[in-house]
């Protein structure tokens, strides 16, 4: 069985790495992964700490880039790379430009699509823009769809997904997270270079991890939560905050210019996989606009407050391992206060179940493969 896997992103990498992994130990399979670029940077550190050799590199990202632009660069180059590789299934991850256009190229060279992390909805066309039509527009073209959770499941069941062609397999970013946390958790040295990486943090004061890069966020959400981080590290002695800042150039030019000449929040570059993980460990809480996060912190014991008026995760709310907070300036500072000095609160989202999977997605993904043939 011949399998493309294919994803641009660094959250897609992420959550295929296991995916990937566990296909390359299949002796029935034939595997090549064809990446797209839509990160640059951040998804060749990924490719890079799990050591994977992309058969197919198509290196769309150009400055300026627009919607219209990834789609079509990455229906041609996923379109010619099934041509050279003539896969059996291709397999595609999510909700982004490069998992909808790759499931369209599949569908235009009439390839079978399994959708990894399928099913999620806010319902709301419009947030996440343009991940929701993103994920929605996957579905009618994949054959095979790997929903996380029994409620994503149900959302493809509404919408008419054959119950023979859906299979629940916990979320694939529990898998990838485990990795890594074991990795750390082992080796003591990487845990002293990592500490030392971080050195200017205070060992006295409590860490809030952020991170922020939402388009829809992008007209005055951002700002607003700059704000508010800004505020509470002048107001606030035993607390600090660690921000590794998106590459994207409005995400860097609002947080640079709020959170100018606070001392207590430090703006970092991006973080690889591992030593992002090692700040989540590390971290009392998480602010954040990220999907993913929503999933990983849980498997760490960490509340997290999305800084969204929707998720199309709504079991972590419903875990209580997460709250959503909007971007209103008062609104964040009261729930990042809340938990700062209310140790019950703290203590009920700190102890909530992880609703996202038990580590075994790739197992079950492949072997459903197989099944289909």
């Amino acid at each position: 069985m011949r399998v493309l896997t294919v994803f641009g992103t660094r959250p897609e990498a992420i959550k295929m790495v296991a995916v990937v992994k566990a296909l390359e130990a299949a002796p029935e399979v034939t595997h090549a992964a064809c990446v797209t670029g839509q990160h640059r940077e951040m998804l060749d550190s990924v490719l890079s700490l799990f050591d994977i050799q992309p058969a197919f590199d198509l290196n769309i990202m150009k400055p300026g880039q627009d919607l219209a632009y990834m789609t079509s660069a990455v229906l041609q180059g996923v379109g010619e790379a099934i041509d050279n590789f003539r896969p059996d299934w291709v397999i595609v991850q999510g909700d982004t430009t490069t998992a909808f256009a790759g499931a369209l190229a599949g569908f235009y060279k009439k390839c079978r699509v399994a959708h990894v992390e399928a099913g999620l909805r806010t319902g709301n066309l419009y947030s996440p823009w343009p991940e929701e039509a993103n994920r929605r527009l996957v579905a009618p073209l994949a054959t095979l769809h790997f929903p996380p959770t029994q409620k994503a499941g149900d959302n493809l069941r509404r919408e008419g997904v054959n119950e023979n062609n859906l299979f629940v397999t916990g979320n694939t970013v529990i898998d990838a997270l485990q990795l890594v946390a074991n990795q750390l958790e082992k080796d003591a040295n990487l845990q002293t270079q990592l500490a030392a990486r971080f050195s200017f943090l205070d060992p006295s004061k409590r860490l809030v991890l952020v991170t922020g890069h939402r388009r829809e966020n992008l007209d005055g959400g951002l700002e607003r939560v700059c704000q508010a981080l800004a505020d509470i590290s002048r107001e606030r002695e035993d607390v600090e905050f660690v921000y590794p800042v998106h590459l994207n150039p409005n995400v860097q030019q609002v947080t640079r210019t709020v959170l100018a000449g606070c001392n207590a929040v430090h703006l970092i570059e991006p973080q690889d996989y591992l030593p992002f993980v090692y700040l989540m460990r590390r971290s009392y809480l998480i602010v954040t606009d990220s999907g993913g996060i929503q999933e990983e912190a849980p498997g760490l014991g960490k509340p997290v407050l999305v800084t969204r008026d929707t998720t199309e995760r709504p079991e972590a709310i419903e875990a209580g391992t997460a709250r959503l907070v909007g971007t209103s300036s008062e609104g964040l500072k009261a729930a990042v206060t809340k938990l700062l000095d209310d140790a019950q609160a703290y203590k009920a989202m700190a102890q909530a179940r992880n609703p996202f999977g038990d580590g075994q997605a790739a197992r079950h993904i492949v072997e459903r493969l197989l099944v289909h043939g």
